[in-house]
């Protein structure tokens, strides 16, 4: 946790140009996650199969972001929370500041790769209807009207709480492998499990907006982005900072 609290602080000490770089980059690597994870999928039937080939596809994207020291909005939601609990370091212009320059960041680097994908014209039809069907799958909470939009909010909690994990474990683990499968893991799950991840559906919903007609991006955004955020957020800084941190305290004092 210690670690953690001292990642959040430099990425606080860092300027905004710089952070907004990061958080760029983190975005871009989202949608490089799902166009493999969808790729991975084509013409699979099984779906036990389809999702642990999505999530591993995904994998990829994660791994880029926390091994390159990126910054995702989803993680940032673990960090600074653990750096305000840690008493290392509270300024909250500085939070509020990066939360919103990681958000955007993250938006606009997964919009400019899915665009240069699509401009490769490198896709299939096949992917196509591959992505119609996992945004189908994304967004059929909207169908539920507000008690669907919730149902977003419990599952983004649920969603960054493995994402947090996949966070915390490649934070401790010592060598390339470790962090593999710190990653892995909780990806795989969250994947399997259609758990909302706002980091990755702006990489699938970035695809969508240029590959498919069947949502316009305020559906994206209203339905699905706003409510799987806040679920993020909860879960990141509750059931991973909040909770790691009171576990750990007498071992931080200590330290």
């Amino acid at each position: 946790m210690e670690t953690f609290s001292e990642k959040g602080k430099e990425h606080l000490d860092t300027n905004m140009p710089s952070q907004f770089i990061l958080s760029l980059k983190a975005g871009s690597f989202m949608t490089f996650g799902a166009l493999f994870s969808v790729l991975l999928a084509i013409g699979i039937d099984a779906k036990g199969i389809t999702y642990l080939l999505q999530g591993l596809g995904f994998t990829a994207g994660y791994l880029m972001v926390f091994v390159s020291g990126s910054v995702l909005f989803t993680e940032v939601n673990v960090l600074l929370p653990t750096s305000y609990l840690q008493k290392s370091y509270w300024k909250k212009n500085k939070y509020v500041k990066f939360w919103v320059v990681a958000y955007i960041g993250n938006i606009v680097g997964a919009l400019f790769v899915a665009l240069l994908v699509i401009s490769s014209n490198s896709m299939t039809p096949e992917f196509t209807k591959e992505i119609e069907t996992l945004l189908s799958h994304k967004m059929k909470f909207a169908e539920n009207g507000w008690i669907g939009w919730f149902q977003v909010v419990v599952s983004g909690i649920l969603a960054n709480w493995l994402i947090g994990m996949a966070a915390f474990l490649t934070t401790a683990a010592r060598d390339m492998v470790g962090k593999i499968l710190g990653t892995a893991l909780p990806v795989i799950l969250f994947v399997a499990g259609n758990f909302q991840h706002s980091a990755a559906n702006m990489g699938y919903f970035s695809l969508g907006l240029f590959t498919s007609d069947k949502y316009v991006w305020h559906e994206y955004v209203l339905q699905n982005l706003i409510p799987a955020s806040i679920g993020n957020i909860i879960g990141g800084a509750i059931f991973i900072s909040l909770l790691f941190s009171y576990a750990f305290r007498k071992e931080m004092r200590s330290s």
